[in-house]
């Protein structure tokens, strides 16, 4: 199962570098869409961040999600946001073989103050790609507003969205 999970998060990962194969580096900076006005890069460097929890706090079975470095290179800079996606993505396959027969404790804000709850390696990793998803969502709507149009199949949908509405970006 946990080689199934890090193959889809990989794929949706290659996405994100379809994605910035195919923008200029002005649209991965532009920040004048609302509501949020926030821009594609940070969308990417936002989902990256989460990755990164996970990995950071796996060896102390202490993953923070409210510990997020918010690398504002990776924001503004698409090469530096591939390489850190191709680094990530080798670091996910390299835990096919590790042993996640525990519980790995994950922190996280909902709101009202931290909350520290169990997962397991594979509930985890699983969150951070719908996650993932979901900003990709945002990402194709930034896109929409910017009247720039980019074919990635799937991009941005659940892969449970029926396949007649799911066309991506």
């Amino acid at each position: 199962m946990k080689q199934h999970i890090i193959s889809a998060i990989n794929h949706n990962l290659n996405n994100a570098i379809a994605l910035l194969d195919a923008i200029d580096l002005k649209t991965y900076q532009d920040t004048s869409i609302g509501p949020y006005y926030s821009s594609i890069g940070s969308h990417v460097r936002h989902t990256l961040d989460f990755f990164d929890c996970i990995i950071n706090g796996l060896d102390t079975n202490d993953i923070d999600l409210t510990a997020r470095k918010r690398d504002e290179i990776i924001s503004t800079d698409k090469e530096a946001a591939k390489l850190h996606i191709y680094n990530l993505q080798e670091t996910l396959v390299s835990y096919v073989d590790v042993n996640t027969d525990y519980l790995i404790h994950v922190t996280d804000n909902m709101g009202q103050g931290k909350v520290t709850v169990n997962y397991t390696l594979e509930s985890i990793l699983s969150h951070a790609n719908s996650h993932a998803v979901h900003h990709y969502a945002t990402i194709g709507y930034i896109l929409d507003r910017l009247n720039i149009e980019i074919k990635i199949p799937g991009f941005g949908y659940n892969p449970t969205t029926p396949v007649n509405k799911r066309e991506g970006i």
